[in-house]
């Protein structure tokens, strides 16, 4: 639809979405004409505003009323930004000095880049970290607990760290927890999540002290570095997104925050950013969540393949795209130099 607006049109259309995310309220001719320099007359103006309307850019909840982009309005808003100077460079710098003095552990580093997110723009900011399938093992510790039971602690190339406990359901010596934790260090050392399975099938045929033990181990790292995986998703700034006019009423904002909880949900919503190299934005009804059909969403990936990472940013359809999207990537850019 967006390559029917011809230059005119799209001039005033860009004014009114410009204007709309400002003041919250629907926009008149009048306001276009004193605040923008279009070219043209009033009269002019109103003449593209009705046929903005008619085309699906705009409506009007009033009749008195001004006007207000729809879903396609912003998408065609969207598809002709410029990001420009949407963030200075001092906030730039700022982005990059604040991970400056961080440890490289994943956990810390996914919540202050959901701090440093929010901060930017005052929406949800989304983080997820890269999967543990792909993720490379470089430590696992056995640690006994009580009698017949251990905790597994799995640590990967990315600072992730996994554990689980185990019941072995019999009495095994700390000599014996020891040498299956040196065995296994030696095989799993830069294997990835995904290769345990296999080497916990060949386990699986072996006989001896300790072979028991050692499918239990494996069976465990198995199921917390799943458990791990489905854990990863970090939301931060939720109350300035409460904030915004458009979520002051409960019945709105409860299914998006219902969303926000849910993991698992989160993760199916963010798999598709990863088929994308470029920032991705889905607004309102583009959305394929009904709970966000009243939201925008814009994502992008950071890191390398399969081995990488989502950030992202979930606000009113009435969001500042440009600063949205440039906060996204420059967040993204920085995850990407500092984990490598």
């Amino acid at each position: 639809m967006a390559a029917e607006l011809n230059p005119r049109r799209r001039s005033v259309l860009t004014a009114l979405v410009e204007e709309y995310i400002r003041s919250v309220q629907p926009v008149g001719s009048k306001a276009l004409v004193d605040r923008y320099s279009l070219g043209c007359s009033p009269a002019t103006v109103r003449n593209e505003l009705a046929a903005l309307e008619d085309t699906g850019y705009l409506y009007q909840p009033h009749v008195s009323a001004g006007r207000i982009p729809t879903d396609s309005g912003y998408r065609a808003f969207v598809d002709d930004i410029s990001e420009g100077n949407a963030l200075s460079a001092e906030e730039i710098d700022a982005v990059h000095t604040r991970y400056e003095h961080l440890e490289r552990e994943v956990t810390e580093v996914m919540r202050e880049t959901s701090l440093v997110l929010s901060a930017l723009t005052s929406y949800v900011a989304v983080v997820a970290a890269p999967t543990l399938r792909r993720a490379r093992i470089r430590r696992l510790s056995v640690v006994p607990m009580t009698v017949g039971r251990a905790l597994v602690v799995v640590v990967t190339d990315s600072g992730q760290v996994a554990n689980r406990a185990v019941d072995f359901g019999r009495d095994v010596s700390t000599a014996t927890l020891t040498e299956v934790e040196s065995r296994l260090n030696g095989v799993l050392d830069g294997l990835v999540g995904d290769d345990v399975s296999r080497l916990r099938e060949s386990a699986a045929e072996e006989t001896g002290v300790g072979a028991g033990v050692t499918v239990r181990v494996l069976d465990e790292v198995i199921d917390c570095m799943g458990e791990a995986d489905n854990d990863r998703v970090l939301t931060g700034g939720v109350s300035a997104l409460l904030m915004q006019p458009e979520f002051s009423d409960p019945g709105t904002v409860r299914p998006l925050l219902g969303l926000l909880e849910d993991g698992l949900s989160m993760l199916r919503m963010l798999s598709d950013v990863m088929l994308t190299r470029d920032v991705l934005v889905r607004i309102g009804h583009e959305n394929r969540v009904d709970a966000l059909e009243r939201v925008s969403f814009v994502a992008g990936r950071y890191g390398d393949g399969d081995g990488g990472g989502i950030v992202g940013v979930i606000g009113p359809t009435r969001m500042d795209y440009p600063r949205a999207v440039a906060s996204v990537r420059t967040v993204a850019d920085t995850l990407s130099e500092i984990l490598g």
